[in-house]
């Protein structure tokens, strides 16, 4: 069975940082690219960054760039979102997904609440 399982949401403080991670499982990790989006209350669903590799490329959403760092870990078969200098924008859920670009598999998360707010 499939799996993708985000943690490390929460409540945090304007200025404050969080460590998100997703665990994966059913398939094989390090064949797929690695993603984190992001939906807030009344808004779509955002691409917030990717990464395609151990060590990269990465992308970023603008709103994002400098303070949000993606990176995964093949043998542990997890990608991890850094965030610093939190705003109160960036409170939404978090999901992860996992796309294979040659068969288009796509697999998401269920999501992890991240609330930034004093």
């Amino acid at each position: 069975q499939v799996q993708l399982v985000e943690s490390g949401g929460g409540l945090v403080q304007p200025g404050g940082s969080l460590r998100l991670s997703c665990a994966a499982s059913g398939f094989t990790f390090s064949t797929y690219v690695m993603s984190w989006y992001r939906q807030a209350p009344g808004k779509e669903r955002e691409l917030v960054a990717t990464i395609w590799s151990s060590t990269g490329p990465t992308n970023y959403v603008d709103s994002v760039k400098g303070r949000f760092t993606i990176s995964r870990d093949n043998a542990k078969n997890t990608v991890y979102l850094q965030m610093n200098s939190l705003k109160a924008e960036d409170t939404a859920v978090y999901y992860c997904k996992a796309s294979e670009a040659r068969t288009g598999m796509n697999y998401w998360g269920k999501g992890t609440l991240v609330t930034v707010s004093s």
